[in-house]
């Protein structure tokens, strides 16, 4: 997991998501177990002593969300991890950030499950991005899976949200060949500001100021987006009449 640029190495989704972590300069990173998602925190806990990022799990996923904004609002970059009933667990604070916004990249990664196989209810976590106005990507294998934590840290840092990390088991726990890039330092909590308007959501004046800013942001997504390629069509033949 440590090794150097440039290694390719087999690795499962979650595998490769950890080293995405590493990848991303994310220095806390928080969740609750739950295939199949668990394998992030668990390959995490083997390495964070040697590159100094915090780790836990929490007691639910709403308590890890919570953990990792409260780390994002003070300028570090953060993960919470979970699977899929998870995310209803964590959906009050989920969407509650989205109208505080963060400082530092916010990744919340939510493990599906389509069958399903290991969890109690088959669920597709994308409509959360419609439910909570947030921008979701979904990698389609390992490889994609570490390289689109760090385009999750840029793209929340670009737009000051939250973005929703989402995979299902064939990708979690896939094996395939992954090429590392290099482990950056990790980004720590740099200050706090005290900002009632922006953190509290009781004054209904503050949340449609908010609900407004929200709507400003996600107008932007599609033309930052476009940096990382993230929407694009393959495979489909086209010719010129």
């Amino acid at each position: 997991m440590l090794s150097p640029p440039g290694t390719k190495l087999p690795l499962m989704g979650n595998e490769a998501i950890a080293r995405g972590v590493l990848e991303s300069g994310i220095s806390v990173v928080t969740g609750y177990p739950g295939t199949p998602s668990s394998e992030v925190i668990m390959t995490l806990q083997e390495y964070a002593g040697e590159v100094d990022i915090y780790v836990e799990w929490a007691v639910n996923e709403r308590v890890a969300l919570e953990i990792a904004i409260g780390a994002a609002i003070t300028g570090a970059r953060a993960m919470a991890t979970m699977k899929a009933p998870g995310l209803n667990v964590a959906s009050d604070p989920l969407l509650s950030a989205a109208y505080s916004g963060v400082d530092g990249g916010l990744v919340v990664y939510v493990a599906d499950d389509p069958g399903p196989h290991t969890t109690q209810t088959e669920q597709d976590s994308r409509w959360f991005g419609d439910l909570a106005k947030l921008p979701v990507i979904s990698p389609s294998n390992p490889q994609e899976a570490k390289d689109y934590v760090k385009i999750a840290v840029e793209l929340s840092e670009a737009l000051n949200l939250p973005v929703i990390l989402r995979t299902t088991t064939r990708v979690s726990h896939a094996v395939g060949d992954v090429v590392f890039g290099e482990i950056e330092q990790p980004r720590r909590a740099r200050w706090f500001k005290k900002n009632p308007e922006r953190f509290v959501r009781a004054g209904m004046l503050w949340n449609l100021e908010r609900h407004k800013w929200l709507n400003k942001q996600l107008s932007m997504v599609e033309e930052v987006s476009e940096k990382y390629r993230l929407n694009r069509v393959e495979g489909v033949e086209t010719s010129v009449l």
